[in-house]
């Protein structure tokens, strides 16, 4: 029997309903196949910081590191706290300290979710956006001049190494390769104006790719490749981009493909621990109302069974969340026609009586 460990950070507002739900689907499938899952809550959030200051304890990072295969996530978001510690504190901190430089956000469209692109469907909207995480603009790094006074100035950085560049860069051909659809890596940069970041990356991209003959490349400015990713996504197979760009492009994906109630996303070090989650955030005004949508955090557990390489347990995932999706009137958090536990009991009851 395969055994896997779970570190689990059901954290704010909706989160520990959505993160139930996935956790539920997970045991229905470890009945289908010889896996066993072993599940820790970590107990972090705004809860835990409004009652003793912690944001990760001591040692922690460390304990993940050595044993733990995957971190599940729900939501991160306390309405009594303020914006910005509980992300940095607890998101960033994971990204940054276990290095989970790869962000990994499929742009998929279910059949039978509705995408606002007229004339779209399924066939036209399935790529992969393949994000840097740990680099760029959200490093942190700058400060103010006179801050408070008329003559304030703020200085931003984006910190871009060759390093972090090129992992990034080739764990997108990596997973063209394996992915094999369109076989067609993109970079999305700004070359015409960032002229030191977005030459690095460029430069990068044609030298990396000279050694995936087999993987045709394309180069789109941000604005530009917005733009076709409402007008024509279908041209799209894997996108290869920085931090900030790949935070702004991938919500323009959650959208096309459905909504927030469906994107999913994983935080990745290959190899070693990776971070899953629903994009969504922890929607308080639904906390404990069992309207929330969970197929996102399904989805987050569907990508982890494809990170431990269990790919027919994913693959009946899959077909159990597509399965579900036919049943619910909406993906809207209150328009689904069934409770947030109902919608997990139909996915969790597929797994059971298929595979």
């Amino acid at each position: 029997m395969r055994k896997y460990r779970i570190a689990l950070i059901p954290g704010d507002g909706t989160g520990p309903e959505v993160v139930a739900e996935g956790v539920k689907a997970l045991n229905a499938i470890s009945k289908k196949f010889d896996i066993e899952f072993q599940f820790n809550d970590l107990g972090l959030g705004g809860d835990r910081y409004l009652k003793d200051g912690t944001l990760i304890p001591d040692g922690l990072i460390d304990e993940l590191r050595e044993n733990y295969d995957a971190i599940y996530l729900g939501a991160i978001g306390h309405p009594e706290v303020k914006p910005g510690i509980l992300e940095r504190g607890i998101l960033l901190r994971l990204r940054f300290d276990l290095d989970l430089y790869i962000n990994l956000r499929p742009v998929i469209l279910l059949p039978g979710v509705y995408t606002p692109i007229k004339d779209k469907g399924p066939e036209d909207i399935d790529f992969v956006v393949i994000r840097e995480n740990t680099e760029g603009m959200y490093v942190g790094a700058g400060g103010f001049l006179n801050k408070g006074t008329p003559h304030e100035v703020a200085i931003q950085e984006s910190i871009n190494t060759r390093r972090g560049v090129e992992r990034c860069i080739r764990y997108a051909f990596d997973y063209c390769r394996k992915r094999d659809k369109k076989r067609l890596v993109t970079l999305c940069a700004k070359t015409n104006v960032l002229n030191y970041e977005s030459d690095l990356w460029f430069r990068v991209f044609e030298e990396v790719a000279k050694e995936y003959s087999d993987i045709n490349t394309n180069y789109q400015h941000v604005d530009a490749l917005c733009m076709w990713m409402i007008k024509n996504p279908e041209q799209f197979d894997v996108v290869v981009t920085n931090n900030m760009f790949g935070d702004i492009i991938t919500d323009i994906g959650a959208i096309i493909q459905g909504g927030l109630g469906i994107a999913a996303g994983g935080n990745i070090n290959p190899g070693k621990i990776a971070m899953f989650e629903p994009i969504g955030g922890s929607a308080p005004k639904y906390t404990g109302q069992g309207k929330i949508n969970p197929l996102a955090a399904i989805c987050a557990a569907q990508m982890i069974l494809e990170y431990l390489n269990e790919e027919k347990a994913a693959s009946l995932l899959m077909d159990a969340i597509k399965d579900t999706i036919k049943k619910l009137k909406s993906l809207d958090a209150g328009r689904m026609g069934y409770t947030t536990s109902e919608v997990g009991d139909m996915v969790a009851n597929y797994i059971e009586q298929n595979g």
